[in-house]
């Protein structure tokens, strides 16, 4: 493979399988008054996979900037093989072999995926820049991810997973003898984790350690040799894999009695909020084909509709075109008894249906806005008159968002990029409710947050359901699927292939999906 060689000239002197190779000891980072980290101590084990848990905001990303060279400590030293390292940058971090996949992706997407992979590290021959080679060696690297992209397709063309896989190829382009992965899997088909794993168990066999990150709890056992688990800047957890199940982290991370809640009940449902009937969508590349194929349903006032299915079901797809974000090619969208299918987004939200978007980066906040301004930016029109803005008003809605939907933040005047990615997300979820809808549709809610985070934002979408909420969510991940929804829609192939209501068993989703109950 492609990084077998770089694992031979990066070879690791005195380093024995299992040992410390990197460690951090004693860091603390503060961030003006906040304390993101205290007193940590960390050991990254040569050629094994360390995993590390925490909810957000407990202080792994920042950890892990500090080992990348993106940040600097406050207090405390890192050491690599045994001897004190300084990193002004992450250049130096990988002039000698560690690398980082951030969990927000950092593609430029104007550029083609070969260009994003050598950024900042052109081959450059006799002529200049070596495209050729270039593209070459992108070509091997998509073929060892076993993912079918050309190396000149733009960035912005490529779907959520298909972009993570850019991202995780550039880090392995970059002759990692270090590898640090930050929620690498959180937009992965189940078909591409497994490829990232047999490449994970591949690096390790050349000698390669990895740090991996993830709120896939079940996921992360597949792969970990040792656990970490942080909780408000402290390490408060250590052990090895044969020490460790799904109990031991979750208890270390939240504490005793976790769950992520259960279909609200006590109450009665309205009429039908959002009907669907016979919709279906065409397949961007392919307009012939129909990757959402004469799907009908109705939901309730009041009612918690979960729609699983495998990355390629159709499910994004389906929120996005009865959102106006695309278009449909068939059928009819109505909301309460009023159809809405020919309204534009803005037009959807005003009379009531809002879509709580996948990537949140991308297409559910405004980096460049605050907190304040991103929760009041679809409600804008409630507090506009004649162009001018009540500053009063919207002040308001910030301060009632914050507090409705348990925001962690300083306050609205507070950088959306100072909070955590669960906080984020309930940005995006605070901004579509405080348009008042009576239908909020959220595609993969818990993507990229921790089981605490999840677990907020689906008590958050309970209580909103027993005020008369019509909550329509999907997902990929079948635990989710046996918490709080009423129903369960199976998506398999642009249809619905089966309907449960309570007792349903995780089986029976996975098979009415297709995929193996055995994986």
């Amino acid at each position: 493979m492609l990084h077998e060689q770089a694992v031979a000239d990066n070879n690791l002197a005195g380093t024995t399988l299992g040992e410390p190779i990197l460690s951090a000891r004693n860091v603390a980072k503060s961030f003006g008054s906040v304390q993101a980290l205290k007193e940590v101590n960390f050991d990254v084990h040569c050629g094994q996979v360390t995993t590390l848990f925490g909810e957000n905001g407990a202080g792994k990303s920042t950890l892990m900037k500090i080992l990348s060279g993106v940040i600097q400590p406050t207090s405390g030293e890192i050491l690599l093989e045994g001897t004190p390292v300084n990193f002004s940058s992450t250049t130096d971090a990988q002039e000698l072999g560690i690398s980082i996949i951030h969990q927000e992706l950092s593609l430029a997407p104007n550029l083609n995926v070969r260009d994003n992979i050598f950024m900042g590290r052109e081959i450059v021959g006799a002529g200049g820049v070596d495209f050729r080679e270039e593209e070459r060696q992108a070509q091997l690297l998509m073929d060892e991810l076993d993912e079918p992209i050309h190396p000149l397709t733009p960035v912005e063309d490529l779907r959520v997973g298909q972009q993570q896989i850019v991202e995780i190829a550039r880090a392995l382009s970059t002759n990692s003898r270090i590898l640090i992965m930050d929620e690498p899997t959180s937009a992965l088909s189940a078909s591409e984790v497994e490829v990232l794993f047999r490449v994970i168990k591949d690096l390790k066999s050349k000698g390669v350690s990895i740090v991996y990150i993830s709120h896939h709890l079940e996921e992360a056992l597949q792969i970990t040799d040792h656990a970490v688990v942080l909780r408000d800047g402290v390490m408060t957890a250590y052990a090895e894999r044969k020490d460790i199940d799904l109990e031991w982290i979750v208890r270390n991370m939240v504490g005793e009695g976790f769950d992520l809640g259960s279909a609200p009940l006590g109450y009665e449902m309205g009429g039908i909020a959002l009907s669907l009937q016979d919709v279906s969508v065409p397949d961007e590349a392919l307009p012939e084909r129909s990757v959402v194929d004469g799907l009908s349903l109705d939901v309730r006032a009041g009612e918690i509709v979960c729609i699983y299915g495998l990355m390629g079901a159709g499910r994004t797809e389906l929120l996005e075109s009865v959102a106006g974000r695309t278009p449909m090619s068939n059928g009819k969208v109505f909301l309460k008894g009023e159809e809405v299918s020919q309204c534009s987004i803005a037009e959807r939200i005003e009379k009531g249906l809002v879509l709580v978007p996948e990537d949140r980066q991308r297409d559910g906040l405004v980096q460049t806005m605050s907190v304040g301004e991103n929760l009041s930016l679809a409600s804008i029109g409630a507090f506009t008159r004649k162009l001018m803005t009540s500053r009063e008003l919207e002040q308001d809605v910030v301060d009632s968002s914050i507090r409705k939907v348990h925001i962690k933040t300083s306050g609205g005047e507070a950088e959306i990029g100072s909070l955590s990615g669960g906080n984020q997300q309930k940005v995006v979820i605070g901004k579509m409710l405080a348009t008042d809808p009576d239908v909020v549709m959220l595609d993969e809610p818990s993507r990229g947050i921790d089981i605490g985070a999840k677990a907020e934002v689906f008590k958050l979408l309970s209580e909103g359901a027993r005020q008369g909420l019509a909550v329509v969510f999907s997902t990929s991940e079948v635990g989710e699927c046996l918490s709080i929804p009423h129903r369960v829609i199976v998506m398999r192939k642009g249809r619905i292939s089966a309907e449960f209501g309570p007792g349903v068993t995780k089986e029976e989703i996975m098979a009415a999906s297709g995929e193996s109950v055995a994986a």
